[in-house]
């Protein structure tokens, strides 16, 4: 294995573990969030079907102060089975997650100290799920990162499902973030972090109206504590990529992206409503539409996508009479509350801009039936029984309008039986 005791991206993380969290909140919260949700992983890598008592093994690669380590080994317990095994090359990060997933009473996490770039040597087996959330842009070599952890997934994910959640940063949502980490390591780079964090104040407070960072209304880690500013105004190694780019980062290891999160986002239709505008890409691909509407709406400062082998099928789940909506997170009886009445719509903030999404007729008394146990076919029942007026395939079609709203915002999800 390498040697990694000299390399500044893990001193950093040994003096600020990163995001800053107090163990002790585990007695009142669970940090959820994306990827690696366990209901994402079902309906993003298989296809709606998951039996995680069948040997599930995941591996959180980069697991910093331990939310996706401990958010999936508190839902896989939940669950009755799987294990994860939590890497990161900083022992101080490590000591805090290890501390979480005490207080917890979590005995399904291994922790191990090490690189993910070493993970063979680290003999840690092969893995369903890996999540590698905020870590491969911090790599001297991102693409020997990828490979590494594309060879640790278990060689049958392509036919049977799994893959890969994965976070990288995106540029034009961090614009004015680089020419501000260029200034400080001007003024301040030889100096301890300490000293520099001072100087990141200083020049802040002076910062003209005009400094791109100062204008930008999407990037604000660096007011929540000190470990936030270091990793994003101080960090010792930074890069970011769009989507082409991150398409061919995953590339390098024989991957492509099964979905973005959230899809609407990444959809143009979202942004435009002119049928000239969208026609040409109507059979534009995956990255392809993502890639313009990253570029049109200039605000997006991470990709989070659930990626796969290039050769496996599509593994997101498929609504049909079979698949279960579900809502992990949301309320749905809530959720009806806030619609109106016989024209019900969602009103959302994307990237700091108020969007509404028209839901069909029937949402309420959908989103009552939908307790993430029934089965569309049996919602389609139930609503017909309710109202015999209703005609089957206009439920069916209802609620395939509001599953493309809710979906596309990452709202509702589904599972099926196995």
């Amino acid at each position: 294995m390498a040697d990694h005791s000299d390399d500044p991206v893990q001193l950093q993380y040994e003096q600020f573990p990163y995001p800053h969290r107090d163990p002790a909140d585990e007695a009142t919260r669970l940090v959820t969030g994306s990827p690696s949700h366990l209901a994402e992983i079902r309906h993003y890598l298989y296809a709606g079907q998951l039996d995680v008592t069948r040997g599930f093994r995941a591996l959180i690669a980069g697991g910093g102060t331990g939310d996706a380590a401990i958010m999936l080994a508190q839902q896989l317990a939940d669950a009755g089975g799987g294990e994860v095994v939590y890497l990161d090359m900083s022992t101080a990060a490590r000591a805090i997650a290890e501390a979480r997933a005490q207080a917890r009473g979590l005995t399904n996490i291994t922790f191990v100290t090490g690189s993910l770039t070493d993970v063979a040597a680290l003999d840690l087996g092969r893995f369903d799920y890996i999540d590698c959330c905020g870590v491969l842009h911090h790599l001297e070599d991102p693409p020997a990162g990828m490979r590494a952890l594309a060879q640790a997934l278990r060689a049958d994910v392509a036919t049977v499902g799994g893959g890969m959640g994965v976070m990288v940063y995106a540029p034009y949502g961090r614009t004015g973030v680089y020419p501000m980490q260029q200034m400080l390591a001007q003024l301040a780079g030889d100096r301890p972090l300490t000293d520099q964090i001072a100087t990141v104040r200083r020049l802040w407070d002076q910062l003209p109206a005009s400094n791109w960072l100062r204008r930008n209304p999407f990037v604000g880690d660096h007011k929540r504590s000190d470990a936030e500013l270091v990793d994003l105004l101080l960090h010792a190694r930074d890069r970011s990529y769009t989507v082409p780019e991150f398409a061919e980062l995953l590339s390098t290891g024989g991957l492509r992206p099964a979905a973005f999160l959230e899809p609407a986002r990444y959809d143009p239709a979202t942004y435009l409503n002119d049928p000239k505008l969208l026609q040409p890409l109507g059979t534009a691909g995956l990255v392809d539409r993502a890639a313009f509407a990253e570029r049109l709406t200039g605000a997006m400062k991470k990709h989070i996508a659930y990626v796969v082998p290039a050769d496996a099928s599509d593994p997101v789940a498929q609504l049909d009479d079979g698949a279960v909506p579900m809502m992990p997170g949301s309320d749905p009886a809530a959720l009806v509350g806030q619609l109106g009445g016989a024209s019900p719509k969602l009103t959302i903030t994307l990237d700091g801009q108020k969007r509404s999404f028209p839901l069909p007729r029937l949402t309420a008394p959908i989103l009552r039936q939908a307790d993430g146990t029934r089965a569309v076919g049996e919602i389609v029942d139930r609503l017909c029984n309710a109202d015999r007026g209703l005609n089957p395939e206009t439920a069916r079609r209802q609620i395939g309008e509001l599953y493309a709203v809710l979906n596309g915002l990452n709202l509702m999800l589904l599972s099926r039986s196995i």
